[in-house]
C-alpha cells in the first residue's frame, strides 16, 4: 500500500482546516483509489514467523490485530488529529466509548475528578454510579464559575471535565482560564467538544490536554453510524488510552471508520452553514418564548466568550417554555417538518425534551442543579430552509398557545 498523505506533517502542517477534512491521513493503495479504502479484515499475516514476534515487541512497525490498528480507521484517526491540532487521536465504537475511556484509562482509586455540572447525561450518570464503585470521586462546578473550581481542587485531583458549548444548557466555559487554572496545580484538562466540532472551536488552542468526541454528530453530519474519537499528545494516548483500549476493545469498526471520513470532507461547510441557520432560527424565536438559550445572542451571558474560543456558536440551541412537560411535549407533537429526536449534527433539523430523554438517568435534582427544567427543549438545526423551520416553529408554538 503506498501512502499518499497523512504522515507527514511537514507537508499537512500547512494544509488549512478544509483541505485537511478533505485529505487529511488518505492512504491509497497499488489500485490508486481516490476515495479512501475499507478494509474489513480482523487479522493481518505475516512472511514469516519472527515478523509478528518483533511487531508485538514493538521493535518493528507493522499492524497485528484489527483490535489495535486497522488502515481505515488509522485514516480517519489521523484526518481527526489534523483537523484538531493535535499530536494523535484513537477512535472509539461511540461517543460514550470516548468519555468513558477517557475518564476510566485516566483514573485510579483514590483520585478526583472535578467536572462541569453541565453536561451530557450518561456522562452524569458515569461520575454518579460508575467511578464510585472503583473508588473515584467526583465534584460537580458551575463550569463558568472560575472560584469554583479553584475551590474544588484537591489534592488527589486529576482531572477537569467539562462540556463547552455545553448539553443542554448551552453553558460556555472559559478553556484558557480553566486550563491555565488546572496546570498550576498540576491537574490535566479533558473537553467534550462534539456541539462546536474542529470546524467551529478547536480547545488545544486554548490549553486543554484531551479533546473527546461524540463523532456520532456532526463529525458523521447525516445520522448514519455510531463513533467516537479521542485527540491527545503521543505520550497521553499511549500511557492511558491506548493500553485500555487495546485490552477493553471499544474499537470503531472500520465501516463506520469509513463513514465519517466521508462525512468529514463536508464538515466545514456543514458545521457553518448549520450555524449560520441556528442564529437566524433562534433570533426569530427569541420573540416568541420566554427564554432562549443560545450562544451566539447577545442575550447570551456568555457571548462575549463565544466570540473569543468559537469562529460560530454551533447549531444547536434550547429554550424554556412556562408550560412544563405537557406543554413542551405539546410543543414537539405539533411540528410537521422537524422531526422528534434526541440526536445532533444532523442534516435533517430534530428536536427532543432533555428531562425526558438524554437527561432522563439522572437524578431530578442534578437536573435542576443543571438548570434541564421540565419546559426546556433543545433543537440541532439542520440544513432545510430557514425559512420552513421557523414557519414549522411558529406553528406548535401557535398550538399551544404561545
Amino acid at each position: 500500500m503506498k501512502h499518499k498523505t497523512g504522515q507527514d506533517r511537514s507537508q499537512t502542517s500547512t494544509w488549512r482546516q478544509a483541505t485537511r477534512a478533505v485529505r487529511g491521513g488518505t492512504w491509497r493503495s497499488e489500485m490508486g483509489e481516490t476515495s479512501e479504502a475499507l478494509f474489513v479484515n480482523s487479522g493481518y499475516c505475516y512472511e514469516d514467523a519472527e515478523t509478528p514476534a518483533a511487531r508485538f515487541a514493538g521493535q518493528e512497525p507493522g499492524m497485528t490485530y484489527a483490535r489495535t490498528q486497522n488502515p481505515t480507521v488509522m485514516m480517519l484517526e489521523e484526518r481527526i488529529a489534523l483537523m484538531e491540532g493535535s499530536e494523535t487521536c484513537r477512535v472509539q465504537a461511540s461517543g460514550m466509548s470516548a468519555m468513558s475511556s477517557v475518564l476510566l484509562s485516566r483514573l485510579s482509586a483514590g483520585d478526583h475528578l472535578v467536572m462541569g455540572r453541565a453536561a451530557f447525561g450518561p456522562t452524569l450518570w458515569i461520575t454518579q454510579n460508575l467511578l464510585p464503585r472503583f473508588g473515584i470521586e467526583t465534584t460537580l462546578v458551575d463550569g463558568r464559575d472560575l472560584d469554583a473550581w479553584k475551590d474544588a481542587i484537591r489534592p488527589n485531583t486529576r482531572l477537569f471535565f467539562f462540556e463547552t458549548p455545553a448539553n443542554p444548557t448551552m453553558d460556555i466555559i472559559d478553556i484558557r482560564a480553566v486550563s491555565d487554572l488546572a496546570h498550576e496545580h498540576g491537574i490535566e484538562v479533558a473537553v467534550d467538544n462534539a456541539f462546536a466540532s474542529s470546524a467551529l472551536q478547536r480547545p488545544m488552542d486554548f490549553g486543554a490536554d484531551v479533546v473527546a468526541y461524540s463523532a456520532t454528530k456532526l463529525m458523521d453530519g447525516q445520522g448514519r453510524v455510531l463513533a467516537g474519537a479521542v485527540c491527545a499528545s503521543h505520550e497521553w494516548i499511549n500511557k492511558y488510552l491506548l493500553p485500555y483500549q487495546r485490552n477493553t476493545g471499544p474499537i470503531l469498526s472500520p465501516f463506520n471508520a469509513w463513514v465519517v471520513l466521508k462525512g468529514l470532507e463536508t464538515l466545514d461547510l456543514r458545521a457553518n452553514a448549520q450555524a449560520q441557520s441556528a442564529l437566524t432560527v433562534a433570533k426569530a424565536l427569541e420573540k416568541r418564548v420566554p427564554r432562549l438559550l443560545h450562544p451566539g445572542l447577545p442575550s447570551h451571558p456568555q457571548h462575549d466568550l463565544v466570540k473569543q474560543q468559537m469562529k460560530l456558536a454551533g447549531s444547536v440551541f434550547s429554550f424554556e417554555i412556562d408550560g412544563g412537560r405537557e406543554q413542551a411535549m405539546g410543543v414537539l407533537n405539533a411540528l410537521k417538518l422537524i422531526d422528534i429526536s434526541n440526536n445532533i449534527g444532523d442534516a435533517k433539523t430534530l428536536m427532543t425534551h432533555p428531562a425526558s430523554t438524554t437527561h432522563s438517568s439522572i437524578s431530578p435534582e442534578i437536573r435542576a442543579a443543571m438548570g434541564v427544567s421540565e419546559g426546556l427543549l433543545r433543537i440541532s438545526v439542520g440544513l432545510e430552509d430557514v425559512q420552513d423551520l421557523i414557519e414549522d416553529l411558529d406553528q406548535a408554538l401557535d398550538s399551544v398557545g404561545l
